[in-house]
């Protein structure tokens, strides 16, 4: 017993000093909290977790989220010497051009991240969706005798985090829910960046939580294995998320010690000399004991659970054959049949409700398919028919209600997609993207096939004036790299950008969407919208080119009419997607959008960014006004006259 707690206490120690001697070498980092929560990281990755450092993938894993991502090497260094991926040449090359050990997390970038995390509170925030996802799965799947789908969500969370607002609306939502297989470790060091966290920071934040509907819990000594072991198992023993404050002390060891000064610089070759004395580590930098390493090995053990895993996993392919195959199925994130034409229109719709019957009709095939809004159900059209609501009290719903949260909503739906076995989607107004945009841009950096349902997209919006009208969002959606943005001109092109978002699997979509009627386009036509943008009418041999996106599609043909009347020859191109477009060859793009034509483009929004398919652009550069839409869009010039008159001038 002595040597095990002599062999605990070295491990912890060369955590400690992995994450010390990598951010030494790289002049850059954040040391404090990977040497204050080295005991806790040790205790997880050595005693709790259900991993398995060879196939860090497998379903049936625990999920650690270092949701205070900035210490990123606490999770580096208990990765490598558990036996993961990551030998120690990428300890050394932390914050490095091209290494595995970047300066923050990064998800599908170094194998046993499952986040990528940094700006704080996201960490939290997803790690709830994953919690979701385990509890709905395993509603769904498991049967009596037959338990294949069972882990646990474990959350490193700091001051910091707890600070954000996005982990409240979260964590509100966690409680609410009951997700009870949800424990989160908050890293109470009392110290931020300026000072003392009591600067800004004192809320009985435990009675926060429990007003959440959490348990609280509390270890008084970060370094106390035994105090934290119990918490961990009374956490599991409860029916709630459970939320353990760890009392720690930043730079433990050293002398900078609860001192700002700790957390997000190196310590410096005299402090690093007066820790190895003080913690009695006697060994160079990057130097482990080969005992540390086989006592930290966690390879045999992975593979002794998934194997046993497997063989339940087989006793239930027998016992359950078609539910097997299903699991199989949406574990690999493989689609079912979805319908390949659209429903039948036979009105102007508007793009929001068209959505919404092409939800009916998918949702049946697609059990996967878990949707959601932000308090705007009625108005994003976002939940299907038969589509049950998510509660506690019927938690085998589809359908989630988020709250006015739209922020804790981008999260979660990242974290039920990073998950696997689900698709989730969520919808609120485009306006109130910016409410959620931290939340977009990580789903963007992950890679993360989450659908993001935007409705009332422009100055149509009418009466609710420019407060709700949406003029710069849209091109601020575009700049973001990996964000594919749709925005369809009628009902059968919103068919076909589900039929996009749905299929694409490396990725972030963002569905743009009107709140007004449209007319309808020709559903052969239209389904050059998966192609990014398409001729949709022309003349012979066009003079110039006229192209649009979403509802001004209309307004552009009806220009084009206008233009016709006076022996002009023009061509109409549906530019729904800038992304998908450029995806196309470059022979493709300029047979639609030829460089050598007069081009004038078309958008209810902010102009800047056209010149790359238009020689002029009839946007908006300003905000919009309350009014009545049909008065709105006169006069701020989105006129048939004013963009054909746009169009002669080039001409």
């Amino acid at each position: 017993m002595t040597e095990t707690k002599d062999l605990a206490a070295l491990s912890v120690n060369a955590i400690r000093f992995l994450a010390i001697d990598a951010v030494e070498k790289a002049k850059s980092g954040h040391p404090g909290m990977p040497m204050a929560m080295a005991p806790l990281a040790y205790l997880l990755f050595r005693e709790v977790l259900r991993h398995h450092p060879e196939d860090p993938l497998w379903p049936d894993r625990d999920r650690f989220v270092l949701s205070a991502g900035h210490g990123s090497m606490l999770l580096y260094a208990v990765l490598h010497l558990t036996g993961y991926d990551l030998p120690l040449e990428e300890l050394q090359r932390f914050r490095q051009w091209g290494s595995k050990t970047p300066g923050h997390p990064e998800h599908g970038h170094t194998l046993g991240v499952e986040v990528t995390t940094g700006p704080l509170g996201q960490g939290i925030s997803t790690a709830v969706g994953l919690a979701l996802a385990e509890k709905k799965l395993a509603l769904e799947f498991n049967r009596p005798g037959h338990t294949v789908v069972d882990h646990w969500t474990y959350v490193l969370a700091s001051d910091g985090d707890l600070m954000e607002g996005v982990s409240g609306e979260a964590s509100s939502l966690a409680g609410t829910w009951g997700l009870s297989k949800l424990i989160v470790f908050w890293d109470d060091n009392r110290i931020s960046i300026d000072g003392p966290t009591d600067l800004a920071f004192t809320e009985d934040v435990l009675a926060r939580y429990r007003a959440y509907g959490w348990q609280t819990l509390r270890v008084e000594d970060a370094n106390d294995l035994s105090a934290l072991q119990h918490a961990i198992r009374l956490a599991q023993l409860d029916e709630r998320p459970t939320l353990i404050a760890v009392r720690s002390h930043i730079g433990y060891g050293s002398p900078k010690q609860d001192s700002h000064k700790a957390h997000g610089e190196p310590l410096g070759p005299e402090a690093v000399e007066a820790t190895r004395k003080a913690l009695g580590w006697p060994y160079p930098p990057f130097v482990v004991p080969e005992e540390v390493y086989r006592h930290m090995d966690m390879r045999p053990r992975g593979r002794a659970l998934k194997e046993e895993w497997e063989r339940r996993l087989e006793a239930y392919a027998k016992a359950y054959p078609d539910l097997y195959e299903e699991l199989l199925r949406r574990l690999k994130g493989e689609l079912p049949p979805l319908p390949e034409t659209p429903p039948a229109f036979d009105k102007p719709v508007a793009t929001r409700a068209a959505s919404g019957r092409t939800l009916d009709e998918i949702a049946p095939r697609m059990p996967e398919l878990l949707g959601g809004s932000a308090d705007l159900t009625p108005s994003n059209n976002t939940q299907a028919k038969g589509m049950a609501d998510f509660s506690r009290e019927n938690p085998s719903g589809r359908y989630l209600h988020f709250g006015v949260r739209e922020h804790a909503m981008g999260a979660i739906l990242n974290g039920l997609n990073l998950h696997g076995g689900y698709r989730a989607y969520g919808g609120t107004f485009l306006v109130f993207s910016d409410y959620m945009r931290p939340a977009l841009r990580l789903a963007a950096l992950m890679g993360t096939p989450t659908v993001f349902v935007f409705t009332h997209d422009s100055i149509a919006l009418g009466e609710d004036g420019p407060t709700h009208q949406p003029v710069e969002h849209l091109m601020a959606l575009r700049a973001m790299p990996d964000l594919w943005v749709i925005r369809p001109a009628d009902a059968h092109e919103t068919f076909y950008a589900w039929q996009v978002a749905l299929r694409r699997k490396e990725g972030p979509t963002a569905l743009i969407l009107t709140r007004q009627a449209v007319p309808l386009l020709s559903p052969e036509k239209a389904k050059g919208l998966l192609k990014g943008g398409y001729v949709l009418e022309e003349d012979e041999e066009p003079e110039g080119i006229l192209v649009a996106t979403g509802s001004e599609v209309h307004l552009a043909l009806r220009a084009k009419a206008l233009l016709n009347g006076k022996g002009r020859r023009v061509r109409v191109v549906s530019l729904p997607s800038w992304e998908l477009f450029e995806a196309q060859p470059a022979e493709y793009r300029e047979q639609v959008l030829p460089k050598g034509l007069p081009t004038v483009a078309v958008e209810a929004g902010a102009s800047l960014g056209w010149e790359r398919y238009a020689h002029r652009a009839v946007g908006l550069d300003r905000f919009g006004a309350s009014a009545p839409y049909p008065e709105v869009y006169e006069r701020l010039g989105f006129t048939p006259e004013r963009v054909a008159e746009a169009l002669e001038e080039l001409l």
